[in-house]
This record gives C-alpha cells, structure tokens and sequence, in this order.
C-alpha cells in the first residue's frame, strides 16, 4: 500500500460516489484531498504569524545535485535558524508558484541535528501532488515555495513552529524541537485558470456532445444534442495531451464540468467554484473511473456516463441530477500521480 505523505498537515478527506455533486460545501466535496493510506500527520491548523525569511544557514548537498535526482544531504552545522531559510539551488524558468496552487513535486525531508531522512518521493518514484494551502500542507512549505518558479530546486529548513509544532511527530521520529530540512523539485504548479494541453481531436459523431476546445482557463462549452443518450460509456479525447497515461489506481488533479443529457444543465463545475479539484479513481462512480483510466496526462476528454455506470436511482441529495441520468463531463486532466 502507497504511504501518504508525512508533510501533510491534516487528516485528509475522502472523495466519496457521491463527488461530482453540487457546489455547495460539505463533506463528500469533489474537491477534497485524497488520501493515499494512513501515515502521520501534522497539526490541523498553525496560529503562528508569517515566518521570517533568511538564506541561511543550509546544509551541502553532497550528492545528488540535480534536478529531479534523490539528493544526499549533509547534517545541519550549528544551530539552525529560528526562521524559514530558504535557497533556491537551482533556478528554474517555468510559472511562478504562489499561495494556493497545486505543485507537482519530488522531494526528501530529514532532521538538522541527525540528518536522518523521514520522507523522500524519489524512493517511491511518484512525486507529491499537492495544494500548498492552510490546513493541507505544513506551513514551512506554503511559505518556502511561494514566489518561486516550475524548474527550480529549492532548500528550505523549517523550524517546528512551521513544521510539526511542539508535539512534533512521533511516527516519523521528529521531536518537538527538531528543525527539518527539505529539498523540493518543483515538476508542476497548476491554479484554477489551468488547462489541457495538446492536439485537439475532431468531434465528427453528430449523436455525442460537442466541447469546446479553448484552453484559456474558462470553463469549456459543452453541448448536448437533441438525440437518444448513448447506452454505453463515452470517453473520447477532444484534446489530446502528451503526458503519462492515467492508471485505475491514479490520483488525478482535473478540471470538470458537468452538465445532465436531458435539457444540458449545468449541475457542477470547477470552473464556476474557481478551484481544482483532486481526487482518486478508486473513490469516484464507475463511469469517472473507466473514463478516465488510460488517457494521458493533459488531456480534454469528453466522458458520457450512462446511469448504470454514474449515480443510477440514487443521486446526491441537491445535486440537481434525477434518477437514471445520463451525466455529460468535459475533463481536463492536469496531473496524475
């Protein structure tokens, strides 16, 4: 079973069958963070004011050195700051990451004072996908990463008032007066005017939806045709991107709208909340899944879902969507890990 990571800050919540509801808040939101498995976590919220930022002092990474390798890193000399001190090791040239964003990142985190590593994404080979926000993510992260560009490598240190707090994180072997130091690879930062990349793909099948195809950020046209709703599982490409091909046990960072066959309204959408959403395959009605599973990584897919395969006679309470509805979704598929 896949660990979850340890930077994250909170129990995470699970996307249940019933994630592609309504807009309105709750449990059960489509835009929850997915939990991988159980591992230790960080306090729930931090009180503590925005840190002070310095350069220094870091440990040499002595191996390792560059962009995307596992990276050894010496043991902190002397005392660590009282701050976040942060250096970018290598500069990068992409979009500048700020407050909010999802990134897409490999990273190692070990203890100043032992150097012992705790966690590390390069073992694994599957990088971090994760939203640097309040309540998701410890804070040294949130602060550290802000401002800073896709391609860079950056090493920070967070002492415990950013990092695990007082009671620090037993499970991890991180005591209460333990300053951490991490070095992130950042691969990717999305935000809500993210899009699909890609070769656009004709739509010629005069009985399915058309999707529009601009990737400006704005939420897609999606027009159902006055015709007999398909019996079985649509999900052709509209763009068709070049990344990794999404897998059954995937997590997926999308944008999505949602519109219901009969009469072409909208019952949910990421574009009119103004936030991505993420969410596991194995955690979605079967239609998401097996629309999703096996399309790459950037891509638009337009997925029709039939009511055996989405909420059947058993649709979200205020969702808008009746019983054995056949469901209409342009996606957008950012990231997948």
């Amino acid at each position: 079973m896949r660990r979850r990571s340890l930077l994250l800050s909170a129990p995470a919540g699970l996307v249940t069958l019933a994630a592609c509801g309504n807009d309105k808040s709750g449990s059960g939101s489509a835009g929850d963070t997915v939990s991988q498995s159980p591992s230790p976590t960080a306090p729930a919220t931090s009180a503590a004011p925005p840190p002070k930022i310095v350069s220094g002092p870091l440990p040499a990474i002595t191996a390792g050195t560059k962009f995307g390798e596992k990276p050894t890193v010496a043991k902190g000399g002397g005392t660590p700051s009282k701050d976040v001190a942060v250096k970018t090791v290598i500069a990068g040239g992409g979009r500048t990451v700020a407050e909010n964003d999802y990134v897409q990142a490999h990273y190692l985190g070990q203890i100043w004072d032992t150097a012992k590593v705790f966690d590390n994404s390069y073992d694994r080979k599957t990088p971090l996908l994760i939203q640097l926000a309040q309540g998701t993510i410890i804070d040294g992260w949130r602060y550290a990463l802000a401002g800073k560009k896709v391609g860079s490598r950056v090493q920070f240190s967070v002492p415990p008032t950013w990092g695990y707090g007082k009671q620090g994180n037993a499970q991890a072997g991180i005591k209460g007066t333990d300053t951490l130091v991490f070095v992130v690879d950042v691969q990717d930062a999305f935000n809500s005017k993210s899009s699909a990349k890609g070769r656009t793909v004709p739509q010629n099948d005069a009985n399915l939806p058309k999707v529009g195809t601009d990737t400006d950020g704005a939420a897609p046209s999606l027009d159902v045709p006055r015709k007999p709703a398909p019996k079985k599982l649509v999900a052709d490409y509209v763009i068709e991107g070049d990344g990794p091909v999404v897998k059954a046990e995937s997590t997926v960072l999308v944008q999505y709208k949602g519109v219901l066959w009969d009469g072409g309204k909208e019952f949910d959408s990421t574009y009119k909340r103004n936030q991505l959403t993420s969410f596991s395959l194995q955690q979605v009605v079967k239609g998401w899944a097996q629309g999703l599973t096996g399309k790459k990584v950037g891509s638009r897919v337009l997925i029709v879902i039939p009511p055996s395969l989405g909420y059947g006679d058993n649709p979200p309470p205020d969702s808008g969507i009746q019983k054995d509805s056949t469901l209409v979704f342009s996606v957008d598929i950012l990231a997948a890990m």
